[in-house]
């Protein structure tokens, strides 16, 4: 086959999943090429190791404070004219891939509008790998966009109010603009795959479209145990940013008796400002906590071969990549029983899942520390349940499949 690919992902299980997917396929021969904007994160897990990568012009609108009557209008045109802008850039993608006689499009998650407009601007049959809708639309994190604003505390009248309430309507409108151009987008694909069941009803709830499951996988001959002895930390993977919900975590230790284990966490994104109250949380629970950002994958097997445990508990994870590395790795999982973590995580096979309650994540996290024998099963059983269930060459036989049916169907 010959696949064009589009994607502007961060670094990340997203960035992953593409670099596995991708290198599988040309190590099975089918020609590929990507095209991103320069927002994407190349230099995570670059593409260009193996195959020619193509980064397009886009422009973007930087932000700016602004007040009045021209402030509220511009908030409101901000949306509606960073659409256009993408869209700008995937039909500039989509021209070039026009000429280069693919077989397929296969497109992958924009990171500021979910699902790109490049299936619109294309005469292929059209795959979007979806790792999740725009959850900020559809989820409440913490608070659904367009729930009405308090009542007033004061005069229904005050200036002050229906300058809130104008603010409020305009930004509900440019975000019905963003549903319809995201809904119009994905209606486009004539296939789109999803990374669970979990997501695949998040797509039903979005969109009201069909997905199918197509599973990922983990490189088990770099995801593999050091043999290394276990020590008394706990680990955690994930970006630094509110729907990972560290601060759980950090709440989860501390309700360990003491001596309570250190808490690393592994993150590629997040801002200074978040970490530093990440560690002042942690400082009051006394809870010894160590953040480490963008390191390499070494470093991550080498912390995944020597902790107690991983403790994952993400609101509504899509997918759950980090706890199938950490059985790759015979690294036993604390998680919450929320989202896709329920497909990764067999209760009481490699991990032990729980409520989303301090308590009942300190109780899992206490169990496998002091029974190391049962630590040790959970880990030997994580190991053989990848190997059965999540290798890469499974994914990417699961991944060429269904391309192949894509293109058949057009036939």
């Amino acid at each position: 086959m010959r696949i064009a690919v589009w994607h502007n992902l961060p670094s990340g299980g997203g960035k992953r999943a593409l670099y596995d997917h991708l290198r599988g396929l040309v190590a099975r021969g089918h020609h590929v090429e990507v095209w991103c904007p320069p927002s994407a994160d190349t230099t995570f897990l670059p593409l260009s190791e193996f195959l020619a990568e193509h980064v397009v012009p886009l422009s973007w609108p930087s932000a700016a404070v602004r007040t009045g009557l021209r402030g509220l209008i511009a908030e409101y045109r901000d949306i509606p004219s960073r659409i256009r802008l993408m869209d700008q850039h995937c039909t500039r993608c989509a021209e070039q891939m026009s000429a280069g006689s693919f077989d397929l499009l296969f497109a992958n998650s924009c990171r500021f509008f979910r699902v790109p407009s490049i299936a619109r601007h294309l005469n292929l049959p059209a795959v979007l790998y979806l790792q999740e809708p725009y959850r900020w639309l559809y989820e409440a994190m913490p608070r659904l966009p367009w729930v009405a604003l308090p009542p007033p505390n004061g005069h229904r009248y005050a200036p002050s109010y229906w300058k809130r309430a104008l603010r409020d309507l305009l930004k509900i409108q440019a975000l019905r603009v963003q549903v319809r151009e995201e809904l119009d987008n994905a209606t486009a694909f004539g296939t789109i795959l999803v990374n669970s069941l979990f997501s695949r009803e998040s797509v039903q709830r979005a969109y009201g479209l069909n997905a199918t499951v197509c599973y990922l996988g983990v490189d088990t001959d770099q995801f593999v145990s050091h043999g290394q002895p276990r020590q008394d930390f706990v680990v955690g993977v994930g970006a630094f940013v509110p729907e990972k919900d560290i601060p759980l975590a950090i709440e989860a230790v501390a309700c360990v008796p003491e001596p309570r284990p250190p808490l690393v966490w592994i993150g590629n994104v997040g801002s200074d400002a978040y970490i530093d109250a990440l560690c002042r949380l942690a400082a009051a629970r006394r809870v010894a906590f160590e953040p480490r950002r963008l390191i390499d994958d070494s470093a991550l097997i080498d912390l995944l071969s020597r902790a107690r445990l991983l403790l994952y508990a993400p609101h509504l994870e899509p997918f759950g990549y980090a706890p199938l590395e950490a059985s790759a790795c015979g690294l036993p999982v604390v998680g919450v029983a929320e989202g896709g973590v329920r497909e990764t995580v067999v209760d009481g096979v490699n991990g032990l899942l729980v409520e989303r309650a301090p308590a009942a994540l300190a109780e899992a996290i206490q169990r496998i520390r002091s029974d190391h024998g049962y630590a040790d099963r959970l880990g030997q059983n994580g190991r053989q349940l990848v190997l059965e269930r999540w290798t890469l060459g499974q994914a990417i036989d699961r991944l060429e499949t269904r391309l192949a049916e894509a293109i058949q169907a057009r036939l």
